[in-house]
């Protein structure tokens, strides 16, 4: 599961607030031959009616629902996959690390493609092989073919994974867009919660196959979705086409549209997709520390596949279906702070934006959500161990996951909006790096949850887990007070000496 997908638009290195179209010539002239959108053209993506921007916006959300639903599926089956392939437990955790680490590959190849061929050619033909691979698990008669079309399925599931964020990018201006991805980034949660719980109930009353059966229906489903609502978002892909048929109407070819003029050899997008986003990562602290942060929060989701089991199953006696219910208040706990950063939050950051009007809102105003979060984040650590005695009624290791949803949910919020905000003209490098970096700790951390949860018991597991977690509160707050001194010494930041001059102790500002 890829919690929070890639949201710019262009790995060219343009905001990721408007596609800018130039209206002049090379030798700055104006060119009567160049295409553009017209004043309210309905061909933009940004003056479509709200209607459809938030039909978009929720058909993109089940569509990023579905792979991570997918993603941690298998987790309710793994003692039926061990019995029918005389696997071990190991290697049937695999089947759940495989396909996150798919996420890895699969956007170093869907982000670029999107930019080159469109949005929709890349929602339309991974997703169909995707939608096959889940027949080959239905299918698989062996322990190698499961795992290989788990890794390719992940690979090609990140494909709506990368996309959706970048259609919101698309018919969603800055001021609304935080609201529409706040509401679109509940189905990262929901769909790893479902997954456990889906299969564990299959697992329980059929066969294991079925399971399978089961996705590979919901992603056929969610193709002919595609195939018949999704349109091409992508500007200049647009504008290619009202080119082209602008040629055909008048005869004359010296019509064109911009993206058509792009020259990019092998050499310079390979630099651009393979070696920038790690020459960022490696030479940004702002970048580096976030990216850690965030991922340990992620693995840390995926670690729960492997400690719900022994809390709620082993220790209590559940059915792989009832321990697959106890994930239900992660999503809740999410839903809930989706619901107070859009009515409370996001006005507060719009209000922010009339303030400083024509300013623009410093990155760091977006931190302010996490202050709370972080350290709950570790309290629910703290609130799941030591309440996970099997003396002590199932209610309180559940209803942790209520504090837990809502703060990851709350931390990534704030720090995602953040490295959008700070790093604008290079986010989707930024982000590119972020996703392999979060992939590789959610496929990691299940390979050890297990034995962790198994020889420390779930008291102590948890606290180490907790004690981490409140060793990485200080990130936050220390950005805030340092992140305009970081930015101005960054050559990947925009220059905007505004920021820097604001008083970030504005009551206006504060949640503390």
């Amino acid at each position: 599961m890829d919690v929070l997908p890639s949201t710019a638009p262009s790995t060219s290195g343009s905001t990721t607030d408007e596609v800018k179209v130039v209206s002049s010539s090379s030798s700055g002239e104006f060119d009567p031959y160049l295409v553009q959108f017209d004043k309210n053209d309905p061909l933009n993506p940004k003056n479509w009616s709200n209607k459809k921007k938030w039909y978009l916006t929720l058909a993109s959300g089940l569509l990023v629902l579905n792979a991570t639903f997918t993603s941690s599926s298998p987790s309710g089956i793994f003692p039926h996959l061990v019995r029918e392939f005389h696997m071990s437990e190991k290697v049937g955790i695999l089947t759940l690390s495989l396909f996150v680490t798919g996420y890895c590959v699969g956007p170093i190849l869907w982000g670029p493609l999107s930019e080159q061929y469109g949005r929709r050619p890349v929602f339309t033909y991974p997703f169909f092989v995707y939608t096959c691979f889940q027949v080959g698990g239905a299918l698989a008669p062996n322990t190698a073919s499961m795992l290989i079309f788990r890794f390719l399925g992940g690979m090609f599931a990140a494909a709506p994974l990368t996309n959706t964020g970048a259609l919101m990018a698309d018919i969603w201006d800055a001021k609304t867009r935080g609201k529409a991805l706040a509401i679109f980034t509940v189905a990262p949660f929901a769909g790893p919660a479902l997954g456990p719980t889906v299969a564990g109930f299959i697992g329980d009353n059929t066969s294991w196959r079925w399971l399978f059966w089961v996705l590979a229906i919901f992603t056929g489903l969610c193709w002919v979705l595609i195939m018949l609502t999704i349109p091409e978002s992508y500007a200049p892909v647009i504008l290619v086409t009202k080119a082209e048929k602008k040629r055909a109407e008048t005869g004359d070819p010296r019509y064109y549209a911009a993206f058509e003029k792009q020259q990019w050899g092998l050499k310079r997008r390979v630099h651009h997709v393979l070696v920038r986003p790690w020459v960022i990562f490696f030479t940004e602290p702002m970048v580096m520390a976030l990216t850690f942060y965030m991922s340990f929060v992620y693995g840390c989701l995926y670690l729960l596949f492997e400690a719900y089991p022994i809390v709620f199953g082993k220790s209590r006696g559940f059915s792989a279906g009832v321990s697959g219910l106890m994930f239900l208040p992660l999503p809740i706990g999410g839903a809930i702070a989706v619901v107070l950063y859009v009515l409370y939050y996001n006005p507060k950051y719009e209000l922010e934006v009339e303030r400083l009007a024509p300013k623009s809102v410093p990155p760091e105003f977006r931190l302010d959500v996490t202050f709370y979060a972080c350290p709950l984040f570790a309290a629910s650590f703290f609130w799941f161990g030591w309440t996970s005695y099997p003396s002590i009624s199932y209610w309180a290791p559940l209803m942790s996951g209520l504090l837990m949803g809502y703060s990851i949910q709350m931390i990534f919020l704030g720090l995602f909006n953040y490295m959008v905000d700070a790093y604008i003209p290079v986010a989707a490098s930024v982000l590119a790096a972020m996703t392999v970096v979060r992939s590789i700790f959610g496929a990691s951390f299940p390979l050890f949850g297990g034995d962790m949860y198994e020889a420390l018991d779930p008291r102590w597991a948890s606290t180490v887990v907790g004690c981490v977690a409140i060793a990485l509160v200080p990130i936050p707050f220390l950005f805030k007070r340092y992140g305009p001194y970081l930015r101005r010494r960054s050559k990947y930041c925009p220059a905007d000496e505004e920021h820097d001059t604001i008083d970030t102790r504005s009551p206006s500002k504060e949640i503390t």
